[in-house]
């Protein structure tokens, strides 16, 4: 009887054959959406990395948004970090994973290094996304109550299956990848807690831990029997609860096609409340309120319910100051998150009314629902609320078409980047793609 890993192995390698010129379109919307993301997130987080990149070696991967090339393992943990720095990362709620801060960019950093086609770069990246999406589905969500980040873990183990998959290794290469992935797999959620601003190390740490494990496909060392199931495998140490028939199940989609993309530039908890109290801005006047009551999902609350911001960081981190900056700014944006509204005291104070609290799913809505009501109490007593089920970016909620333009163009052009980028990424969006892109990036 075949082990988890190899039923895990196997089930991979046939569910690539089901791959249709849909899934591949969604693959590349999403390579538009990391290219933007990261590109912004690099003109963020430049005189950061000053000082790191006069030390960086030359080499053939390039760092995204910097003109320059390095190492790949060193390009992967700048573009990952990067790409996740902004909070405008795509990610998966089933999962509860962001994807392409490690998938998409050690795929960029071994396209740069190989001879990987357009079709393989791609196949790569489904295949990353699924892998990496179907073991957190098998261990979530105790994984998370562990303290585990599984953009992190299971993010690790996506990259490395994403660049297995796109220099198209068997079946023999991909176990010795992924038991070298699993044993490289890391990352706890402590690392966002207070004014942490190494949260995003955990993505480029994935990218580049996978990208190494991936490497180890090329030579003839053999890994344990079933590194995912074994006696003191992934699934014994990283989880107290876990389904493995969620990690084998035949389906008739891909996760890639249940990916969300962010209209907001905060953690996806936070989406349903911004979205519902944007509905609200227009019925009351910040001066005017009392009290903010925001009810949610329980996986919402803990991480997220803090009203002392102390950067960035812990601002898109903050339901509370999410739904105090909706409401003063009317947006969600890359503004009401840089480092100089984090400070405007008419938000803290807004913030500092604003409570969270578990609210029991409505049973109109799934199990893994991630829903919001918002309720603002004005100082007359007066009450209005507005409830999301599920927020915009979701794949039952999507953002349209002008939607995702008009998100690639403002973060294109937040980043003082080319009319010619901005143009190959919209190509993008309408399914063309030309593998120079990634090349001039």
């Amino acid at each position: 009887m075949k082990n988890t890993t190899d039923r895990f192995i196997e089930y991979l390698i046939q569910k690539q054959t089901a791959i249709t010129p849909s899934v591949l379109g969604k693959a590349k919307a999403c390579l538009a959406d990391y290219i933007a993301v990261t590109e912004a997130g690099a003109h963020a987080m430049k005189s950061a990395w000053d000082d790191f990149l006069l030390h960086a070696e030359p080499g053939r991967a390039p760092l995204i948004g910097y003109g320059m090339k390095t190492d790949a393992r060193t390009a992967c943990l700048v573009n990952g970090y990067n790409a996740h720095c902004l909070e405008l990362d795509d990610g998966q709620r089933f999962a509860m994973i962001h994807l392409g801060a490690s998938v998409m960019t050690a795929l960029l950093s071994a396209a740069s290094v190989n001879d990987i086609s357009t079709d393989d770069f791609l196949r790569g990246a489904v295949m990353g996304y699924e892998a990496a999406c179907r073991l957190a589905i098998a261990i979530q969500p105790g994984h998370k109550k562990k303290g585990f980040h599984a953009a992190a873990t299971c993010g690790t183990v996506g990259a490395a299956v994403a660049v297995a998959f796109a220099l198209k290794m068997n079946a023999t290469q991909l176990k010795t990848v992924l038991s070298a992935a699993v044993a490289s797999a890391a990352g706890m959620l402590e690392i966002q807690e207070q004014d942490s601003q190494l949260k995003p190390y955990n993505l480029g740490r994935a990218a580049m831990d996978g990208l190494t494990a991936a490497t180890m496909g090329f030579t003839p060392m053999r890994g344990p029997d079933d590194m995912l199931d074994g006696d003191r495998g992934f699934l014994k140490l990283f989880t107290d609860e876990h389904n493995l028939e969620k990690l084998t199940a035949q389906t008739d989609y891909f996760e890639m096609e249940r990916i969300y993309v962010k209209p907001y530039a905060a953690c996806r908890h936070c989406h349903s409340a911004i979205e519902a109290t944007l509905a609200l801005r227009d019925k009351i006047k910040p001066q005017d309120i009392s009290r903010i009551l925001v009810k949610t999902y329980k996986l919402a609350i803990k991480g997220h319910d803090h009203i002392v911001i102390k950067s960035s960081p812990s601002a898109k981190l903050s339901i509370p100051y999410s739904v105090a900056a909706a409401l003063i700014l009317g947006q969600a944006g890359l503004e009401a998150f840089d480092e100089k509204t984090v400070t405007r005291q008419d938000i803290l104070e807004l913030a500092s009314k604003v409570a969270v609290e578990e609210a029991p799913c409505p049973t109109t809505l799934p199990p893994d629902a991630r829903y919001a009501t918002v309720v603002v109490t004005a100082k007359n007593g007066e009450e209005f609320s507005y409830s999301v089920d599920c927020a915009k970016g979701a794949p039952e909620n999507p953002m349209s078409h002008e939607d995702m333009t008009d998100k690639i163009q403002s973060l294109l052009a937040y980043a003082e980047c080319d009319g010619e980028l901005a143009g190959q990424c919209l190509a993008l969006l309408g399914n063309g793609i030309d593998m120079g892109l990634l090349q001039s990036l």
